[in-house]
């Protein structure tokens, strides 16, 4: 059913766009200025490289993310946010603020 409402509800759309397990930190990595291949997987030791391959691809097609192939030897390729990638960026500023208090929430349930 969700998909047949990508498109039209802003919150499916929102959410298929951002839906992959690394985009929140992938997105807030880009923040920072373009980034290689290699240098994303070293700030991500937990993901593969299969994952990082398939989520970057999956950030392409929707838009966040500019993909830059540099025509030299070896292959140069950066990634950097789009536009519309950067409208993104006050969404995750507010997602960390909530994370961080959840965290203080969490924290101050368990000394209970």
């Amino acid at each position: 059913m969700a998909k047949d409402w990508y498109g039209i509800c802003p919150y499916i759309t929102a959410q298929k766009v951002v839906h992959g397990k690394w985009t929140i930190l992938i997105m807030h990595y880009l923040s920072k200025g373009p980034l290689r291949f290699n240098q994303l997987l070293r700030m991500l030791p937990a993901m593969t490289h299969a994952a990082l391959s398939k989520q970057l691809r999956q950030l392409e097609q929707f838009g966040l993310i500019i993909r830059t192939e540099y025509p030299q030897v070896p292959p140069k390729v950066e990634y950097e946010l789009s536009d519309i990638g950067r409208e993104l960026m006050p969404t995750l500023c507010q997602l960390r603020q909530f994370g961080a208090k959840y965290i203080e929430h969490i924290n101050s349930k368990q000394a209970d």
